[in-house]
């Protein structure tokens, strides 16, 4: 790293604008406070950064979360002190699950009036470092450049870190001197020759052999690469439950995914064998559950790991195929094009995955949080057109509407079509007034069942037979019943609702041709 000239006379504020813009972050998604002033107004003063706002930070983690996702490069947050930090912290871990880079920069106090303990002074080092795999405080303005360089090299290694740089105040007023160079991350790693004949050999000798795939794996060409060697070994391929971006569909090698309820699961994961490790790690149960394993593998099975998501995970495939022999064989598994007939009739959970997998437009980029309702969109959607699919891979609820909003402005030109829990979108419903003031190609379909329905289901698993009605009622989401028409129209986007099949149709027709957001409440 080293330092251009200064541009002209600019502030500590200004100097790690230009830096992020020159090390191509030019997105920043933003809900600021006092401390954070200094950069606001430098974003007036230098072009090039595109600024979105957040109505809550949980927004604003998710949305950088999602534009990584899709586009492979770190957006900024802009984020208040150690309480702003903290609102913005649940999706921070779902992105640092999803090894997505971003440079999150955190105002603080001035340093000087540190030391007073105002009420909003706390330890935002301590409560970043969680979720962050890089965090720095810059001591002064003619640091905060280098800082920002820093942040930036951090977030865009392989895979993405989180880059936490705090910015006290003062450091952001303050004068500056120059613009730092953030210097390109070097290409992940080849792995050894080693790796790929001892998956090489599991394969070729194994009794029942399967690829589990996860990461950047489950792009077209890492599938492609699978496809070809599952036709010449007979290995099975499988992703993990949850996946950062999957490209799928029609023209596509298919891959099933395993199994959240841990009996279903280990029925799969019995019929895997021996695992191929790609990008993903040995298959554990989402919880610890009263008599059931952790781990989801056959005892009786092995593994080997061919790449980690710190390694070039096609490149290991092709080598791989290439030890195999395999090549130019031609891949198994593909998708055919399929269209299932719309549904008519009473709204279930069939009808749903019905309409998508008859109406799932080319392109499209799916972010699923659909908890309960989706657990099988899958096999009715393989056969659509070209695709991708977001899952929520840290878990903590409310990820899905701020992802898509990242989502959509990565990808102007493509349809996102988010598929929420009525729970989980209640987290952070401020997204749509995002979508509505960024006029953003979202089609949002919220599954209003009235209930944390998977909290039901999972009462059970833990052993809790007949739950009374005060347990039950935790799990309830009426008494008032939640009106998503009306709570979409509030915030400027058009919505609809559904109670039928044929209704949902409809709808989602209209969301399909709407150039902006469109919400369907699906009453299922």
């Amino acid at each position: 790293m080293n330092k251009e000239t200064n541009p002209g006379e600019m502030n500590g504020a200004e100097s790690l604008v230009r830096t992020l813009i020159d090390g191509g972050v030019n997105v920043c998604f933003t809900n600021p406070g006092t401390s954070e002033m200094h950069f606001v107004a430098a974003l007036d003063k230098v072009p090039g950064m595109r600024c979105i706002l957040g109505l809550f930070e949980g927004v604003v983690t998710g949305a950088a979360d999602g534009y990584y996702r899709m586009l492979g490069k770190p957006a900024s947050t802009l984020l208040h002190l150690a309480p702003g930090l903290a609102n913005g912290l649940a999706n921070l871990h779902n992105a640092k699950k999803a090894d997505s880079g971003i440079v999150n920069i955190v105002g603080e106090h001035a340093t000087y009036h540190i030391k007073y303990d105002a009420p909003l002074t706390a330890d935002i080092e301590g409560a970043a470092a969680p979720m962050s795999h890089w965090v720095k405080t810059s001591p002064t303005s003619k640091t905060v450049a280098a800082d920002g360089a820093l942040a930036i090299e951090a977030a865009t290694e392989t895979p993405g870190q989180i880059a936490t740089l705090i910015l006290p105040a003062d450091t952001a007023w303050g004068p500056a001197e120059a613009v730092a160079v953030t210097t390109a991350p070097p290409a992940p790693p080849k792995v050894s020759d080693d790796a790929v004949k001892a998956a090489a050999e599991m394969l070729r000798t194994s009794e029942r052999a399967t690829l589990l795939m996860g990461g950047a794996a489950l792009r077209q060409r890492g599938l492609e690469l699978a496809g070809r060697i599952a036709a010449k070994t007979g290995c099975g391929i499988l992703t993990e439950g949850a996946n950062t971006r999957l490209e799928r569909g029609a023209g596509r090698v298919q891959v099933l995914r395993i199994p959240y309820v841990v009996e279903l699961a280990q029925e799969v994961m019995k019929k895997a064998g021996d695992l191929v490790l790609v990008g993903s790690r040995e298959p554990v149960a989402f919880f610890a559950y009263p008599d059931k394993p952790s781990l989801l593998m056959d005892p009786d099975a092995k593994s080997t790991k061919l790449a980690g998501t710190d390694e070039d995970m096609e490149a290991a495939l092709e080598a791989l195929a290439m030890e195999l022999d395999c090549l130019d064989v031609e891949p198994a598994g593909i998708a055919q094009p399929h269209r299932p007939p719309l549904p008519t009739g009473e709204m279930t959970k069939e009808a749903v995955a019905a309409v998508l997998g008859a109406m799932l437009p080319e392109g499209a980029i799916v972010i699923d949080e659909s908890i309960t309702t989706g657990r099988e969109f899958f096999p009715t959607t393989a056969g659509a057109p070209p695709h991708d699919w977001i899952n929520n891979r840290g878990g903590s609820i409310g990820y899905g509407l701020p992802v898509a909003v990242g989502a959509a402005v990565a990808c102007p030109d493509r349809k996102v079509i988010a598929l929420e829990g009525d729970g989980s979108a209640m987290y952070t419903l401020q997204s749509l007034w995002t979508m509505a003031r960024e006029n953003l190609d979202v089609t949002v379909l919220v599954f209003a069942n009235s209930s944390y329905n998977i909290l039901r289901g999972e009462l059970t698993n833990v052993g809790v037979q007949n739950p009374g009605p005060r347990a039950v009622d935790m799990l309830s989401l009426d008494r008032p019943d939640l009106d998503w028409v009306q709570m979409s129209k509030g915030m400027g986007v058009e919505a609809s609702r559904a109670t039928t099949a044929d209704e949902l149709a409809t709808a989602f027709e209209a969301g399909l041709h709407s150039e902006g957001p469109y919400l369907i409440e699906v009453a299922i």
